[in-house]
């Protein structure tokens, strides 16, 4: 005889139990005892209730009751069977509580009464033929294994997906298959591709990390070799290069130990004083200029020059970085034989190079241009630091010098030319050009130009005959001995090569200049400081 698990129905074979199932309990209306679902059939019922409330069942402590269960002796094996059949079946049933509507314990259904809340899972069917087959052999792992194998469904790979009967297959599957994904390969051809592996993932990274460190290492190269080109090396300035390099003239035999010693002093005593020693200043060069173009010169139509300028060679102790100290000092000295700047530039001397750097330290402290002076580490003495033409305002601007920059910044003529410049500049020092006698002597100050990696100072302009107009401009890096040539009585025109610069050679990408317009009243000082604090420059074009 043969019981139903759900209702207790008692039925004399197994075919009858499958029809009392199928039309006693599997074609009433099942509803989930946890979420409600309903309007599906018995399977799918079981389906659902296995996949969507795993956890929500009663495996655990069914597996439980099956390890406490006492088994009688092999005397009564097939009762045992029986037993263990009807055991694992109510204990897999179990783990689904109905909540029937149409079914409680309290009220049975009519053709028997309920022992159980539960209904059989999709796999009753299985589970009992797996247990018929088993009769003979019944005990608990047998009765655990049927357990898992009803409730469970086959393990599939996480690497390839195919699904494999057990556990175990599918774990000799992933060991054979995937061994080369596993943190412990194989041993033999397995192991020695993984080693394969790990030993190319290391060059890899060694050659990525070696790169880095190229990158890294060539970086800091070009940021040294930048420090070093623009001064900021922390390798002394201008008293300890000048040192340097005499100290070079004096072991190739260029100079003598005494002369060392002679201009050693002279240097330390110019610093100590503030004031350039002007060994490198050649004066009197607008003044040459004036006769030479009075008396030659037949290809010029008009010339105007600036005010008495001095010229500035850079020494041993700036070659090389001091160019823009060298052009202000040019600037500096015109404005000091200007009576129109003697006010504001009373008791001045042209200063030497570290006078200069302090100066501009100072017109930082007292407000003007903090960005450039940020960019510098808002220091400058002792350093061989670069200046330029925003350096160059602060300083005028911070001596009431009346002043502003003008940024050619990109070429206005063809093959990379600025003939835009060159009209600015003419108009510049010539308001009247129609019936100007050929050489003028202007009161308009020398004009500071300043283009990448290099400054120079443009001392006049010539309109030729030709209506082509050409520059006069001082080069702080032209020798002494140039400059000296231009004082002769006899000047001829190849002695102004070195100064005369026509539209086709100027064609650096930018351009900047610093023109001197007057005197600042104290009112306009301050404003001009509070306008620096975001640096603006005219634009042409």
């Amino acid at each position: 005889m043969l019981s139903c698990d759900i209702c207790g129905e008692t039925v004399t074979s197994e075919p009858d139990m499958k029809a009392h199932l199928l039309i006693v309990h599997m074609e009433n209306e099942v509803i989930c005892p946890f979420c409600k679902l309903s309007g599906v059939n018995y399977d799918e019922m079981c389906f659902h209730i296995e996949t969507a409330h795993f956890e929500q069942n009663e495996l655990e402590r069914n597996l439980e009751r099956v390890n406490t269960r006492q088994y009688e002796t092999s005397d009564n094996r097939e009762d045992n069977s029986l037993q263990c059949r009807m055991e694992v079946n109510s204990s897999i049933h179990s783990a689904c509580a109905s909540n029937h509507p149409k079914i409680s314990a309290q009220s049975p259904p009519k053709d028997g009464t309920l022992k159980h809340k539960a209904f059989f899972s999709e796999n009753l069917t299985e589970s009992r033929k797996f247990l018929k087959s088993k009769e003979k052999q019944c005990d608990l792992p047998t009765i655990k294994g049927s357990i898992y194998e009803t409730m469970y469904s086959p393990p599939d790979c996480p690497f390839c997906g195919k699904i494999e009967d057990c556990n175990q297959d599918m774990e000799t599957h992933v060991k054979t298959k995937h061994a080369n994904l596993l943190e412990t390969p194989l041993e033999g051809t397995d192991k020695v591709q993984c080693s394969k592996d790990l030993e190319l993932a290391h060059q890899l990274q060694q050659e990525e990390d070696r790169k880095r460190a190229e990158e890294s290492s060539q970086e800091m190269e070009e940021f040294q070799k930048l420090q070093r080109q623009y001064g900021l090396d922390n390798s002394g300035g201008y008293k300890q290069q000048q040192l340097r390099n005499m100290e070079k003239e004096v072991n190739r035999g260029r100079m003598h130990p005494s002369e060392f010693h002679r201009r050693k002093a002279d240097m330390m005593e110019s610093l100590a004083i503030g004031i350039d020693d002007g060994k490198t200043k050649t004066s009197g060069i607008i003044e040459a200029l004036y006769r030479y173009y009075q008396n030659a010169a037949t290809d010029v139509r008009h010339v105007w020059l600036s005010t008495a300028v001095d010229h500035f060679q850079s020494s041993f102790g700036d070659r090389g970085w001091g160019c823009g100290y060298r052009n202000f000092q040019m600037l500096l000295s015109s404005l000091l034989q200007n009576d129109a700047y003697s006010d504001c530039l009373k008791g001045m001397s042209v200063p030497c190079i570290p006078k200069i750097q302090s100066m501009i330290e100072d017109a930082w402290k007292e407000g003007f241009d903090p960005q450039g002076a940020s960019q510098l580490n808002n220091k400058l003495q002792g350093t061989k630091a670069w200046i330029g033409a925003c350096e160059v305002y602060t300083l005028l601007t911070s001596l009431r010098v009346k002043c502003h920059i003008i940024d050619f910044h990109k070429s206005t003529g063809p093959l990379g030319t600025h003939p835009r410049l060159f009209e600015w500049i003419l108009n510049y020092y010539s308001s009247e050009r129609e019936g100007s006698p050929k050489v003028v002597c202007t009161s308009k100050p020398p004009i500071y130009l300043q283009h990448q990696g290099h400054s120079r100072t443009v001392v006049g302009i010539e309109e030729r005959k030709n209506r082509t107009l050409c520059l006069l401009i001082f080069d702080p890096g032209c020798p002494f001995q140039e400059m000296q040539k231009l004082l002769k009585q006899d000047m001829e025109a190849s002695n102004l090569r070195q100064l005369r610069k026509f539209v086709g050679n100027l064609k650096h990408k930018q351009y900047q200049i610093v023109a001197v317009e007057g005197v600042l009243t104290s009112e306009e000082k301050v404003a001009k400081r509070q306008a620096s604090q975001v640096f603006t420059a005219e634009k042409i074009p």
